[in-house]
């Protein structure tokens, strides 16, 4: 007995964890959360950000001492000559060839704020790439959005089809009793039967169709989903129309680093202020009275301003706002289609709220004189052909309504994803 208890036990520990494994569930949200952590392009986050904080490293080093090493070797048609001479003193000749060899360090004192408006540029920049990176996986919402209620759609049609199979299989049954009676012919329970067979086969494709659907998503979300996966039937929403789309994001990030761009044509028409100090080996040194190779050093400090920088500023600025102005064209181009898009899905929700409000008082007709036609095949009425007419045109009547309800599901959540208001 204890063995029995044991195994009863047992089938029903592993029916239990049969069935929850066969009832594995997948929310839209679950998906578009998986899609953005599989999707190969997420990976561009780490590199948009290493790539920015080796940039700013280099700007950075600009505090440091910059060294450079410079060699000239030289011919000239003439050198100093005194046009005199002073008993009992030998000036040198200085040689037409000189040479020079030398290293220069220069520290940076002040540079009127460049190296800190070349940081904030590049943090303007890495963050308008990584917003940008945002907006493109934005885009993957769509894309889930299709595949998600095509299998929703799939999972009702397939439903449906079994209905369908049902009604033609009772009709079958009935038929096959009128012709062991004698009173219908064999070929009205073949049409029965073929269609039976035919309806199968849609089942089939159904099926097939499904599959292809739960493999592409399987592809998009990184996690193997099968036909005992669930895809949980989203609720209707009401969505908000003002528009939230990462994009809009993207677009104030490219003002603020015009901004940055104007800052830092500023700052670049002010003096520099730095300390130098030059060591090098030349022939003639800074003995003017010596000819010879000789060592050398010179410190001090040094003021670098360029006014050249004036011819071009002008323009540049110029350039600047004429970039401003691109970028308010973009953004206004791109809310008119945004709204442009709202619109229509607007109509498409109203248009499909409004067959939906008629399609079950079209199935309803269409079930009763289905019913009634279930009756007059069994009692001899009417042919098989005459009843299967009836069943398809209750059939197409709850296919519509099927395809009604997702396509209004579907247009709801595209228009969330249009307007960026996901809840």
């Amino acid at each position: 007995m204890k063995k029995k208890l044991s195994f009863l036990v047992f089938l029903l520990a592993a029916a239990f964890m049969c069935r929850a494994q066969s009832t594995d569930q997948l929310t839209l949200n679950d998906c578009y959360r998986l899609a953005l952590q599989n999707y190969p392009e997420v990976k561009q986050r780490e590199l948009i950000a290493k790539t920015a904080d080796y940039t700013i490293e280099n700007i950075q080093k600009g505090y440091l001492p910059q060294l450079n090493i410079n060699g000239q070797a030289s011919y000239q048609s003439a050198v100093i000559a005194l046009p005199f001479k002073v008993p009992g003193v030998n000036f040198p000749t200085y040689s037409k060839d000189q040479y020079k060899l030398y290293g220069e360090v220069d520290q940076t004192l002040y540079d009127g704020g460049e190296i800190k408006q070349q940081k904030q540029l590049q943090k303007t920049t890495e963050a308008i790439n990584q917003q940008q990176l945002e907006a493109d996986l934005y885009q993957l919402k769509d894309r889930i959005n299709q595949l998600f209620f095509g299998v929703l759609l799939v999972d009702e049609q397939i439903k449906q089809n079994d209905l369908v199979i049902k009604d033609v299989q009772l009709g079958h049954d009935k038929i096959r009793a009128s012709i062991r009676n004698g009173t219908a012919f064999r070929s009205n329970g073949d049409v029965l039967e073929a269609q039976v067979l035919q309806d199968e086969q849609q089942s089939v494709n159904l099926r097939a169709s499904r599959k292809a659907y739960m493999d592409m998503l399987s592809l998009f979300i990184g996690k193997t989903v099968d036909e005992n996966t669930l895809l949980v039937k989203p609720p209707s929403v009401n969505v908000m129309h003002a528009i939230n789309r990462p994009e809009l994001l993207v677009y104030d990030l490219q003002g603020k680093n015009l901004d940055a761009q104007n800052k830092l044509l500023t700052v670049q028409t002010l003096p520099k202020l730095s300390l130098f100090l030059q060591g090098g080996f030349a022939r003639p040194g800074l003995d003017l009275l010596s000819n010879n190779f000789a060592g050398y050093y010179i410190g001090g400090i040094k003021l670098a301003w360029s006014p050249s920088i004036f011819y071009t500023l002008k323009n540049s600025r110029a350039l600047i706002d004429i970039s401003r102005k691109n970028l308010v064209v973009e953004k206004e181009t791109f809310l008119f289609n945004t709204n442009l898009t709202v619109k229509q899905q607007d109509a498409d929700i109203g248009k499909y709220e409004q067959l939906l409000a008629s399609d079950d008082r079209i199935i309803e007709l269409r079930t009763k004189v289905k019913n009634t036609a279930m009756a007059q095949l069994e009692n001899g009425v009417i042919t098989s052909n005459d009843f299967l007419i009836d069943v398809n045109d209750e059939n197409q009547a709850r296919q519509n309504k099927i395809l009604h309800e997702v396509q209004l599901l579907m247009t709801q959540y595209n228009q969330q994803t249009t307007t960026g208001n996901q809840q």
